[in-house]
């Protein structure tokens, strides 16, 4: 059964493997949508050039409670990837990726992990990008680009 410690350690071992050929210094890790949990539990744990995140989440559970707001969902779901508490663990700079018109996961939610950034983080809203679009935006790739320089 797949858990969440499980899911962790995995990508833990997918970042060992980056790091055979690679120094910290050179890895930039990246997540988009569900992957951003993990994408900053890594950041969390390992010294990483830099993070992205795109179209992020403060946490899978107060995400889920926007869509199941009739049930406990704290108690129901088995993953949590608290997006936001982990922030405050990684030293390496952040950039976040956010489309205004994103229906999955609302600016509201996404907007909560602004709290766990520094001053040399930042958070980049696509103007009238949505969630599986944001890559069709000049801004999205000129930005993406001098981050990959």
């Amino acid at each position: 059964e797949l858990t969440e410690n499980i899911l962790q350690q995995e990508a833990l071992e997918v970042y060992k493997m980056a790091q055979a050929k690679f120094k910290d210094a050179q890895i930039i890790v990246y997540g988009k949508s569900l992957g951003t949990g993990v994408a900053a539990y890594i950041s969390s744990r390992k010294n990483c050039k830099h993070l992205i995140l795109e179209t992020p989440y403060s946490s899978i559970t107060s995400l889920f409670r926007r869509y199941c707001f009739m049930y406990p969902v704290g108690r129901m779901i088995h993953f949590k990837l608290p997006t936001i508490n982990y922030l405050k663990n990684i030293n390496a700079p952040i950039t976040i990726f956010q489309g205004s018109n994103d229906w999955v996961i609302p600016n509201s939610n996404t907007k909560r992990l602004k709290g766990g950034l520094q001053p040399k983080d930042e958070l980049i809203n696509i103007q009238g990008a949505s969630h599986n679009d944001i890559n069709n935006f000049e801004l999205y790739h000129k930005k993406l680009d001098s981050l990959l320089q």
